[in-house]
């Protein structure tokens, strides 16, 4: 029994606590009384002298071990408890016990185990005054909560977690060991002055392979040494807080994706608490959702489609959307495209609206001040290409997407919203008028409560365009397809064609050339970063005579602009996607002439 004549902080003691203990095993000799659990024993107990209130203690249970403390405030003092399931000790073995408390965090080791960790609702408090308190070892008093089993040493030590430092020797035949970092402790303070520490943390991190991340881990740590990278859990996913500066050494295929026909378009996105998913837009009538499940896309739900060119996934409050744009009308010749909402209890998308479209190549979703829209991209009505697109709004009553604007388009091709400062911005890629691909794509400006025409750009067959920022500067390119002239058919017809970036300038507030690169039947471009460096790739899908022609990846290199840096073999790519989960960093890609999409794995170094 130690007698305690001052007081005690969160900071400066009993952060962690390691013990070596024993006890008897259930099992009985012949003529020997069978051994009986008790409900309270105490491992050790800090009591305050005159009410007997019990200030500190570690309680031991046959189902339970319960850490316990005072907790005082305005409105009084009361006992909390927190308790961890019982850790097997009736087994006749020495046992270490860790426990580390910080503020709200309660930490249990195991023989130099995992750690089980509990945040509780009641915060340990920041000083608890021992004056005139007594310490028991192996009680709750001389007679109350006795000890039934051995308790061989018993260590309290300041310092967040100090499990690694603190296990002793498990011999049983050493009576006592003396972890290091005890022995490099100052003995005793000067005068009044707070001994200090070699070390102290309130961060605990997980070392080893990545470990789930649920509820149970969330705002705790974990360090990849492969990647050097420090992750936080967030919700369900591992959360990049500090990293090695990562540099793309080179790209490998990671996994062949055999689908059930050509793929047309990708889209890549996130259900919160469900995961990592990719759809895909194919040529027959079956489109598919793929999710990501172990390292790797496996089938996961299927959509009657008739030709499908895209999806677009997005979300309005807490409803995820799915949106399909169909090229070709079904078999009772309606032409529509569909709109699913995502099943929370079936955790499936279903059907939830059919919206009227004409050979619909691309959906947008954006939302202006508050209120949501979608924009379909219509790219012809039967020999037509000279038609309206147009922009649905969301309306909160109907829970329906209603017609709000339209816009004249040349067989367009694609959307791409994006928001400069307090202005948004919708550009169109219009590819054939009829007898041209060379024809103009427009750029519009949300003012007074539509899209107003703000800047046009000559292009060719434009079947993309992807907007993308570096540091303050915003840049558009646009992937230029098919330099195509009905009257000048022999001269004209050409693929091998340059693709625009466009930046914009914000004196002359407009979007100037920047940089033009010379492309195969250019059909996307996507952008994507790595560490500090950033780059583009291009779907180039046919140069004229072959659709096994190489897609180029760009690097950002400044004044020089966008410079080629890999070649990679594709066949009639027709779009990327990039995305990136706490195992690495990726690209997919589809092919639009073999059932068959690829995802490559970007190796960093």
């Amino acid at each position: 029994m130690l007698r305690l004549a001052s007081g005690i902080s969160r900071q400066d003691a009993f952060c962690a606590l390691a013990s070596d203990v024993g006890a008897f095993s259930h099992s009985t000799e012949p003529g020997q009384l069978p051994w009986t659990e008790r409900k309270n024993e105490y491992l050790f107990s800090v009591v305050a002298e005159g009410p007997d209130a019990l200030l500190l203690g570690l309680r031991y249970s046959p189902a339970r071990l319960h850490f316990l403390f005072l907790r005082e405030d305005a409105a009084g003092a009361w006992q909390t408890r927190v308790s961890f399931r019982s850790p097997a000790l009736m087994d006749s073995q020495w046992h270490t016990l860790v426990l580390a408390v910080s503020e709200d965090s309660f930490s249990l080791t195991m023989d130099c185990g995992v750690p089980v960790d509990i945040t509780a609702d009641v915060p340990f408090p920041a000083t608890l005054s021992m004056q005139g308190a007594r310490f028991f070892i192996g009680s709750r008093r001389r007679t109350k909560g006795l000890f039934t089993g051995l308790v061989r040493q018993l260590v309290l030590l300041p310092g967040s977690d100090a499990a690694a430092q603190l296990c002793p020797c498990r011999n049983a035949d050493i009576v006592l060991s003396i972890p290091p970092v005890l022995q490099g402790l100052t003995g005793r303070p000067a005068d009044n002055e707070v001994l200090t520490y070699p070390y102290e943390t309130n961060m605990k991190v997980t070392l080893g392979p990545q470990p789930p991340c649920t509820k149970v881990e969330d705002a705790q740590f974990w360090f990849d040494a492969g990647r050097k990278g420090l992750y936080l859990c967030v919700g369900s996913e591992w959360v990049s807080v500090l990293a090695a500066k990562e540099k793309l050494d080179y790209v490998e295929e990671y996994q062949s994706l055999h689908t059930n026909s050509e793929t047309l378009g990708l889209e890549v996105f996130v259900i919160p608490e469900a995961g990592l998913f990719m759809a895909t837009a194919h040529r027959k009538t079956t489109s598919a959702i793929y999710k990501w499940v172990d390292r790797k896309f496996i089938t996961y739900q299927d959509f009657p489609t008739q030709q499908a060119q895209s999806w677009r996934h997005f979300t309005i409050g807490r409803k995820v959307f799915l949106a399909v744009a169909n090229f070709d009308p079904n078999e009772k010749g309606q032409e529509f495209s569909v709109i699913y909402k995502w099943s929370q209890r079936k955790q499936r998308f279903t059907p939830y609206q059919r919206v009227p479209t004409h050979s619909a190549r691309d959906w947008e979703a954006f939302e202006v001040a508050g209120e949501h829209f979608l924009a379909v991209a219509n790219h012809r009505e039967g020999d037509n290409h000279n038609i309206n697109s147009v922009i649905y709004k969301w309306n909160p009553t109907t829970r329906l997407f209603e017609p709000n604007q339209t816009i004249a388009t040349c067989g367009a091709y694609d959307w791409e919203f994006f928001t400069v400062g307090p202005y948004s911005f919708l550009v169109v890629a219009n590819a054939f008028n009829g007898t041209s691909t060379k024809v103009q794509s427009h750029l519009y400006v949300w003012l007074l409560g539509s899209f107003q025409l703000f800047q046009s750009f000559l292009t060719c067959g434009a079947a993309d365009w992807e907007v993308f920022r570096i540091g303050d500067r915003v840049f558009l390119a646009v992937a230029n397809s098919h330099s195509y002239d009905v009257e000048m058919q022999v001269q004209n017809d050409s693929y091998v064609i340059n693709s625009v970036i466009y930046e914009l300038n914000v004196s002359a507030q407009m979007f100037v050339k920047f940089q033009e690169i010379t492309t195969c039947s250019a059909l996307d471009w996507e952008f994507f970063s790595v560490g500090e460096d950033y780059f583009l790739v291009v779907a180039n899908s046919f140069d004229g005579n072959t659709f096994l022609v190489n897609s180029i990846i760009y690097r950002w290199q400044g004044y020089e602009g966008f410079v080629a840096v890999h070649s990679l073999p594709t066949f009639g790519c027709r779009d990327w996607e990039a995305f990136r989960t706490a195992a690495g960093s990726y690209l997919v890609y589809s092919s639009a002439k073999e059932p068959l999409s690829r995802v490559l794995r970007l190796r960093t170094g």
